[in-house]
């Protein structure tokens, strides 16, 4: 009785840590499917046509984003066959189908009309211009740059392919900055593991202590008989010494 009494405080933690671990769980998963945490990609910057905003070896994530989600000023992930040998590359829209792209000096860019501010761009002062470009981005396509324009193998070195530009169908994902609040749904889902195997062990560990045998200390005395509780009798001990006054070892019981 004892060692199942030991057991069942551990047992009756297990029932309660179990199924709010699970809970947790379930509640981070939503959480996930609600925050798109599950269509993101962790990616290392393996080029130099980003600086400054991405170094190289710089971890960013990237987003899952529709065509019609693209907006000019993100920076994507593309994968463009027949370019950069295959590879995911790292690129900034400067235009979406339809629009008008021009760069007279190689340097300030234009869109439809309008002079861009970019300050993102790093800006060489002792290089060299680079080349100039009048296109209109076909329908359906994007026109991307560098930030890092001396360095960036870009739409302007292309313009024979559809004006530079690349399908939208191509992009893989958007980059975007998560903040730390943002990852509380894989906090909230590591914590509801823990306490739910904290739990498992708890009600393992109380159900094999309440199997577990009586001690050697409790169990029954060899003098539990009907005069343990009065202790021996005056010709008990008596009987316990011989003629010799050495004991014999034996004990009688006699009636009172």
């Amino acid at each position: 009785m004892k060692s199942q009494r030991a057991g069942r405080g551990p047992r009756i933690a297990a029932w309660l840590m179990v199924p709010l671990g699970l809970m947790l769980l379930l509640g981070a998963g939503v959480g996930m499917a609600r925050t798109g945490f599950l269509d993101r990609e962790r990616i290392t910057v393996a080029g130099d046509a980003m600086r400054p905003t991405y170094r190289p070896g710089e971890e960013v994530t990237v987003e899952s984003i529709d065509e019609a989600g693209i907006r000019r000023g993100d920076v994507v992930l593309v994968r463009v066959p027949g370019r950069y040998g295959g590879a995911p590359v790292l690129q900034r829209v400067i235009g979406l189908g339809g629009d008008h792209v021009k760069s007279r000096d190689g340097t300030r860019v234009a869109v439809n009309g309008k002079e861009i501010d970019e300050p993102y761009v790093l800006r060489d002062k002792f290089g060299l211009p680079g080349p100039r470009y009048d296109v209109t981005v076909p329908e359906g396509r994007l026109f991307l740059l560098g930030d890092h324009r001396a360095n960036a193998n870009d739409s302007r070195y292309f313009l024979g392919e559809q004006s530079g530009s690349v399908a939208a169908s191509d992009v893989r994902g958007r980059v975007r900055d998560v903040p730390a609040a943002s990852l509380w749904p894989l906090a909230l889902g590591a914590f509801g593991v823990l306490l739910a195997l904290v739990g498992v062990g708890l009600g393992i560990g109380g159900y094999l202590t309440g199997r577990r045998p009586r001690s050697a200390d409790a169990a029954t005395a060899p003098w539990s008989g009907p005069y343990a509780q009065r202790g021996p009798t005056r010709g008990d001990r008596e009987g316990c010494t011989g003629s010799h006054g050495k004991s014999c070892g034996i004990t009688h019981a006699r009636k009172p």
